[in-house]
């Protein structure tokens, strides 16, 4: 299902509370699974585009709303943080990390 802005966007569970809590009373409903998935990839472009754009200061902040999104999308993929951070570091086993802070420039 193809969404666009105007027809709202996927909040933190707790944002109609909190709504409710400041007097006013947000209107909701529950995205069923394909449309959750589309929301989730969404918001996980939002989060992102909003880190790029952060200072030093808020740059953590953005970050973990980064990954409170990615860890959404791998539950929905049946994959919960233990297995995806064993997943990362089977790759990164196999392929290493950034630490090192290479940058590739081609072959010759």
């Amino acid at each position: 299902m193809k969404h666009s802005i105007g027809q709202g966007k996927l909040v933190r569970d707790r944002i109609p509370q909190l709504i409710r809590e400041d007097g006013a009373e947000p209107v909701t409903y529950a995205a069923d699974g394909e449309e959750y998935r589309s929301r989730l990839r969404d918001k996980l472009g939002e989060e992102v585009a909003e880190f790029l754009e952060a200072d030093e200061d808020s740059a953590p902040e953005e970050l973990a709303d980064v990954l409170e999104v990615v860890r959404a999308l791998a539950a929905d993929l049946g994959v919960d943080a233990d297995q995806l951070e064993k997943i990362r570091e089977t790759k990164a086993g196999e392929r290493g990390g950034f630490t090192g802070r290479i940058v590739w420039m081609g072959n010759r």
